[in-house]
């Protein structure tokens, strides 16, 4: 089931081609996805924009909800910037289950850079709905 949620997930959610982003690791209740900084992602500050960060760990997350079979949707999302991220820096960014209910679930998201510094603190809270995930065809 992982295999097709990872596979359905990476061909139809535009967001990993528009980033960048691929997928290094995806179990039961866990994801790793890398992106490498570019220009086109930093902000005014010439940093790497919030909002970029944010996807990132967004992705992890969503791989890892949905990783078992079911469609996971987002409730809630807390997130803490700990340190920029640079043009050219490859970020890699983790999401792990802490808490798994018959109708929510609750992640841990990390954002680390390539000297293994903290970038992004991030929670997160789905909804598991009944529906099957991917969808049955």
């Amino acid at each position: 089931m992982v295999e097709k949620v990872r596979e359905y997930m990476y061909k139809n959610d535009r967001l990993f081609e528009l980033l960048g982003v691929s997928i290094l690791e995806m179990k039961e209740g866990y994801a790793k996805v890398e992106m490498v900084v570019k220009e086109e992602h930093l902000n005014a500050a010439k940093v790497c924009h919030g909002g970029i960060l944010f996807s990132l760990a967004d992705l992890a997350f969503a791989l890892a909800s949905n990783s078992h079979g079911k469609l996971a949707l987002a409730i809630e999302v807390s997130i803490t910037y700990m340190r920029p991220a640079f043009e050219g820096e490859k970020l890699i960014a983790e999401a792990k289950e802490v808490n798994l209910g018959k109708r929510t679930a609750t992640y841990l998201m990390e954002v680390r850079n390539s000297k293994n510094e903290l970038v992004v603190l991030a929670k997160g809270t789905v909804y598991r709905m009944e529906k099957d995930f991917p969808p049955i065809s």
